[in-house]
Parts: C-alpha cells; structure tokens; sequence
C-alpha cells in the first residue's frame, strides 16, 4: 500500500478533493480524529492507496509533521487566488523539512481569475524547490474548461462527474503551450544531463524519456510539479492520481529516508506510530504505518508484542499488515507515538517531526476540588500523544500549566478531559513571574526566644543583608569569630534565610541578594538548629523590608518566525508591546522567512502570540527563552503589587 499526505491552508478543497479520490474504490470508511485527522484507504487501477488529509488550522500542524513520518509523498492544496499564497508557507516549510517528494495541486482552477503563472511565482516565494509546471489551462471566455500536459502535448476537456475527454490542443493556447513546454523542459534539463544534452542539440526529446525524468526528479526531490484541477467537480483528479502511481516513489524511499538516507547497509525501521488518541472504554489506540512486511498480532516490535490490529474506520482485524498498510495498534501500550519502531526498541523521530515550543500558557483547575489528582493524571495521558502540548507546574503554587498551540488547541484539550476523562475544567492566565530584590543594604539584630514550659527556644543573630549582581542569584556567608555562633548552627541559618526568600515584602520570590552572619549568641540549653533556623528567617524578612524592595520583570528572548511579508509590521508590533527588537535576517532554512530576534517582557509573552497570530494570519509564531531580570518602576511596579495583593486574597478566601 502507498500513502500519501495532502495538506494545505483551511479552505483549500483538501477534503472535497480526498473524498472525491476515495470515490474511485473505497476500500474503508473515512477514519478521523478528533484533531480533524482523516484517512481514507481506495483503490485505484487495482492498486491499495491511503490519503492522510490533515487539517488546514495552523494549530494542527504538530499532527501534520508527525503525519510525513508515514507519507510517501505530500500534494499540497493550494487556492488559485496569489494573495493568498503566503497561507501556504507554514506546509511548504514542513514538507521541505522532512525531505518528503511533493507535488502541488492548484484546486478550484475553474473559479481562476488570475494567470497561472502569477499563483506559481507567489507560490515560489516560499518554496525551496523549483515549482514545475506540468499542465497549463485552457479557457473558454475567461473560464477555464480544460488542460494541455506539457509532457505528453495532450489536452483535455473538463467533463462534469466524469473522465475529462481528449481533444485537439486548441489553437488559441498553442503559442502558450510550446512557451510553457520550453521551461518545463529547462527546469527539468538541471537534474538530467541526457536532457539538457537534448535541448541544446535542438532535439525533441522523446515523451517516455521525458517522463522518466519527471519521475526521478521526484522521486529524488528535486522540483515540485504543479497539476491544476478542481476536486468539486472531479477535473484532474485522474491526472493527479496518475502522476502519484507513476511518479511517486513506494514506502522502500520513506524507509530509507528514516533511516538517514545513507542507502546500502542501513536499517530502517519497521514501522511507525504517527498519531494516538485516548477512547472512553477502549484506552489508547495508535495510528501504525507498517514499512515492512510481517507486522501482525503478536509481533515483536518496539521491545514488546503488538496487541490487537484493526483497518482505521471499519474496525475489522488487520493482521497481518501488508507493506505499507495503515491501521489502529490496540491494547499496545508499551507503543509510543510519533516513534520510529524496530523490533527491539523504539527510536525518537528526526528534528523536523518535532513541533516547535508552544506559544500559548494557560493555567488549568478542575471546578470541582476532588479532581485535582484526576486532572493532573488526565492531562499526563493526553500530553504522551500530543506533540503539541506541553504540561508543567507553576512553580509559586504548584498550579497545573498547559503549554498549547492556540485557543483552537485549548478547546479540544478541554473537551477531551470532559468526554474522555470526566474532568470539568477551567482555563486562567498564568501568574506572572515576577520577583522581588533590594536596593541597599540592611543590617539587622534579631534574637529569637521562646518559653513554652519546658526546653525553651534561643538563638540571637546578627546579619547584612545586601543586594548581590543582576543574575548572580542568592549567597551566604559569615564572619563570626569566638564561637559566638556555634558552627553547627550556622547551616541552619543559612536555612532560614532560604525561607524567607519565598515570599518577600511585595509578595514574590525574592532574588539576587547576599546574606553575611556577622555575629550572634546562643544558649547551651535552649538553643537549637530550629531557634536558629526561626532567627535566620525573621532577621531576613526584616532586612527585606528595609532595603527598598524593588519589583523585578523577567526577559525573554524570542525567536520569532515569520513570513518575510510581515517583517516590517512586527517591528512595530514588538515596540507596543515594551519590547526591544535585537535584529532579523532571513531564515537560512525556510525560503521567504524571516527570523527576528527580541527580547520582550515575560508578561507581554501571551500577548505577542495574540498579535503575532493576527498580524501574520496565524502563520507566524516565536520560541522564548529567559534571558535576564529587570527593575520595573512607577505606576506599572504599583498595579502589578496591587493585581497580584487582590488575586492571592481571592485565592485566600476561596480556600
């Protein structure tokens, strides 16, 4: 069985066009996830063939990456309208990426109303392959009614529902024909030197020649060639079935290709997970592409024996796999997804499958209290086969934090945890991060004395209290002399200037300071490492509290892709939102991308991912890292203590 991905901006025609290829010979029932994943599994001139059709949401493209590490090849959808060409560079990038042969199909042609040639071009912007045009239309007032094949110089007349019909290259696209034909020709004579040979000797180069050419530049990824049809209504759907049966390498290419490509010698996997997802009452089931044949029930793959094996939509057995099949991997739990699997183990998928960092944080809690546990194991299960979310814990309440794709992602999350898990959910703003320090030293006395009827409690200590370098974090010292502070309770001093650090005078973590033990008293009875402990504490609150505190905001560094066509409105994006541009250039991988790089402030992180989306049509996106604390003064230091003073008396009085 071949199969092969189709993909494209939301709108494009991917699924008309994917349902309109199953009506060749449906093989089984469209099979989708809950992300919007379908396959479908036909016949095609008594072939078996898999179509994986992946969602257009930009949000999803996480499961579309994952999707080409069972692909063959890829056709990207795409709309004949050239201002909307740019929708498509986020899908040219991952294709390109992976390495995966591609081809492109210019739907909904017979709505056209620009030239052809202008849509490639756009297209060819973000592109890192030749796009080769291998049919050219042919209108009647304006309308496009037909197609000439540059190969074979044949034409065809669009037949509504039915086979398009052979007729005589019309005269009023002749001269267009052998214009278009000659580029062909020239594009393709770059990977053949037998053509290039040909075309300079001023030879007809032969049709089946030509055409093995055509295949190999595919197969070998070498150009991108472009049909053009409309899947509503059945035009060039045949033609593009034709070229993926003829042209489109078979699942030997992908295997090597997940092996590194290195050819002769090298091992591929056996077969790969590429999608899971958690069913009420049935557990996991896995998305499983077998690339060899033997992959049954009971076979030793990824150190463990596959469970039941069932075809995605009738739920009928599937054991054992032809080469190449596709089906749902059942009470296999010891599978993980997106996953290339051997006999004995099972590897991590190459770089380009990974999705990049989320942009979007939520924090999440259950409405009902009870649910916690339930929450936090839930959320573990949907994270293992999601490769676009992330889960952590925030770290000042220990509160649970999604790391999503968008507000689309959130919602199938959130729904998931409902239908799947039972867990009603509620989604917040995370805590900000921000922290507190000092700007002046203090020096404070504090002796620690308690009587409760029995042992007492005593421990006296003097310290400094001081603010240390930006970054450097929190260190401690000490100069007593004469033992007035034994040395077995200095730890413990040190240890309560550690507690105090939770929580300063403002209400957040405390950081880079300084602490120096410069002198003290104990009692040979009454002291102890907890009066020490309970001194060393108190005295660094009230040092807090007298050296100025000052609010501190984290910086972030951040990456942010982006078409090349947007660059000059995110500048002025990054600037609104109080942050500092550092540079762009464009991105030596992703052709008419840029990548810019900013250091923006950790509480505007959420907000440059609202704009960002809706300044670049959703496609863009930026990966953060922190960089370094900074003073926050004024008015905005006032609001954020006030903010976070009323929300941890909201908390207080909830609980």
């Amino acid at each position: 069985m071949r199969c092969f991905t189709v993909l494209g901006p939301a709108g494009a025609g991917k699924t008309t066009l994917v349902n309109r290829l199953a009506g060749f010979q449906a093989v089984g029932e469209r099979f989708e996830t809950r992300d919007g994943l379908g396959i479908v599994s036909f016949a095609f001139m008594d072939e078996p063939w898999c179509a994986i059709d992946c969602p257009g949401d930009i949000e999803t493209l996480p499961q579309a990456r994952a999707a080409l590490l069972a692909s063959d090849a890829a056709v990207i959808v795409v709309s004949p309208d050239p201002e909307t060409a740019v929708l498509t560079a986020p899908f040219f990038r991952a294709v390109e990426a992976s390495g995966t042969p591609c081809l492109v199909f210019v739907n909904r042609i017979d709505d056209a109303r620009a030239r052809l040639r202008d849509v490639v071009a756009r297209l060819q912007d973000y592109c890192g392959h030749p796009i080769v045009l291998r049919q050219i239309p042919i209108r009647d007032d304006e309308q496009v009614v037909g197609a000439v094949d540059l190969v074979s110089e044949r034409a065809w007349r669009y037949q509504e529902g039915g086979p398009s019909a052979l007729v005589e290259v019309p005269k009023s696209v002749v001269a267009r024909e052998h214009e278009a034909r000659a580029e062909l020709l020239e594009n393709l004579s770059e990977f053949d030197d037998w053509l290039l040979e040909e075309i300079v000797e001023d030879r007809e180069p032969a049709t089946g020649a030509l055409y093995a050419v055509c295949c190999r530049a595919l197969t070998e990824n070498r150009a991108n060639p472009a049909l053009i049809g409309s899947a509503l209504h059945g035009a060039g759907v045949v033609r593009l079935m034709k070229l993926l049966r003829h042209e489109a390498p078979a699942v030997d290419g992908l295997r090597q290709r997940l092996a590194g490509g290195s050819g002769v010698g090298e091992a591929g996997p056996m077969a790969v997970t590429f999608h899971a997802q958690y069913r009420k009452h049935l557990g996991k089931e896995k998305i499983l592409r077998a690339l060899v044949e033997g992959v049954s029930v009971g076979s030793s793959l990824a150190g463990g024996n596959l469970g039941a094996l069932v075809e995605a939509g009738t739920g009928k057995p599937a054991s054992p796999l032809p080469t190449g099949g596709i089906a749902l991997a059942l009470k296999s739990d010891h599978l993980a997804v997106s996953r290339l699997l051997f006999a004995d183990r099972s590897d991590d998928p190459p770089a380009w499958a990974r999705s990049p960092k989320p942009m979007f944080v939520r924090r999440l809690a259950p409405e009902n209290d009870r649910d916690q546990a339930k929450l936090s194991l839930a959320l573990a299960r949907i994270a293992e086969d999601d490769p676009g979310l992330t889960v952590s814990q925030e770290g000042a309440t220990g509160a649970l934090v999604v790391h999503l794709q968008g507000p689309m992602h959130l919602r199938r999350v959130l729904g998931m945890l409902a239908e799947e898990f039972g867990v009603k959910a509620s989604d917040h703003a995370p805590d900000g991060v921000w922290r507190e320090t000092i700007s002046r030293p203090a020096g404070i006395h504090h002796r620690h004395r308690k009587q409760t009827g029995g042992a007492g409690q005593f421990a006296d200590v003097k310290l400094t209290v001081r603010p240390n370098p930006r970054g450097s974090g929190f260190s401690f010292d000490e100069t007593v002399k004469g033992g007035a502070v034994p040395r077995n309770y200095i730890p413990s001093v040190e240890a309560g200037a550690r507690d105090a650090l939770v929580s300063g005078p403002l209400g957040f973590s405390v950081v880079d300071i300084g602490v120096t033990l410069t002198d003290g008293q104990y009692h040979a009875v009454d002291s102890s490492d907890f009066a020490f402990r309970a001194a060393g504490r108190a005295a660094v609150v009230e040092a807090l509290a007298e050296g100025a505190p000052m609010l501190l905001q984290p910086i972030h560094e951040a990456a942010i892709h982006a078409p090349s066509l947007y660059t000059g409105a995110l500048v002025a994006m990054i600037s609104s939102l109080k942050g500092r541009v550092l540079g762009f250039e464009p991105n030596p991988d992703a052709r008419g991308w840029d990548l810019l790089r900013a250091r923006v402030p950790a509480g505007a992180l959420e907000e440059l991912g609202q704009a960002l989306r809706s300044a670049t049509q959703g496609i863009g996106w930026f990966e953060s890292t922190f960089d370094h604390y900074e003073e926050v003064y004024g008015r905005d230091a006032d609001r954020i203590v006030a903010m976070h003073s009323g929300v941890r008396g909201d908390r207080q009085a909830a609980r």
